[in-house]
């Protein structure tokens, strides 16, 4: 569904990723872990076109997309969930999740009939966004932006997911509560790539990780079995 091959892309002079390559099955929830500076929000930022890679090819369904705006990438059927949430404070929370909706919104009219499903099924998700439908996005806590820059990416139906660092600055309880909702996304068939800092949690609920250094991938394998490895084990697992 997802495939990067030898990625170079940084921010000016400065080049972050140094050949990353990772692969995403179609149905399965990949982790990609790592220190701070290692790379990973790169790498998800590259995929999505935020930024344009300088070296190398991300194809998405078969499709090669790396000189692809993200605009049009999105499009294509990939949703990014960005470090930090991003949601727009002025507008109201239901206003937030039809702005995700966009590739599929009449141009002009009819938004919340043609949205109306989906809406359903992000407040199916997250009940306490129905409650603050109207609410600006801005005053929502740190969880509840979580749970809204989630639903925003969902909006879009998409084929491929990259959730960039959802436990973010949530506290312990709101952290469990969005990785049910990952391990649900995942029971439902949804395809993910994962960035988290807590790296159990990222390998509990991951089928492969790749573990990120220094713009590169380091070692990856079945997330299970990098839960035993002594290198993972001594750099991220403690």
């Amino acid at each position: 569904m997802l495939v990067v091959t030898d990625l170079y892309a940084g921010y000016g002079a400065s080049e972050v990723l140094t050949g990353t390559s990772l692969e995403v099955k179609k149905g399965t929830v990949v982790a990609l872990i790592g220190a701070n500076g290692a790379g990973k929000t790169t790498t998800m930022r590259a995929i999505s076109g935020m930024i344009r890679p300088t070296r190398g090819k991300v194809l998405l369904n078969g499709k090669p997309v790396q000189d692809l705006t993200a605009s049009r990438i999105a499009r294509l059927g990939l949703a990014h969930s960005p470090e930090g949430r991003k949601v727009f404070g002025p507008l109201a929370v239901e206003d937030n999740l039809l702005l995700g909706a966009f590739r599929h919104l009449p141009r002009f009219f009819g938004f919340h009939r043609a949205a109306a499903r989906d809406l359903d099924h992000v407040y199916e998700l997250f009940p306490r966004l129905r409650e603050r439908r109207k609410q600006p996005a801005g005053t929502l806590s740190g969880g509840e932006q979580q749970m809204l820059a989630i639903g925003r990416a969902l909006m879009a139906r998409p084929e491929v997911m990259l959730l960039d660092e959802p436990s973010m600055g949530l506290a312990p309880v709101i952290v469990q509560e969005v990785f049910r909702t990952i391990e649900r996304l995942k029971q439902d068939g949804m395809t993910m790539l994962l960035v988290e800092q807590f790296a159990k949690t990222a390998l509990a609920v991951a089928d492969y990780a790749y573990v990120m250094e220094r713009g590169r991938i380091a070692v990856e394998g079945v997330a299970k079995e990098l839960r035993k490895n002594e290198r993972v084990l001594a750099a991220y697992l403690g």
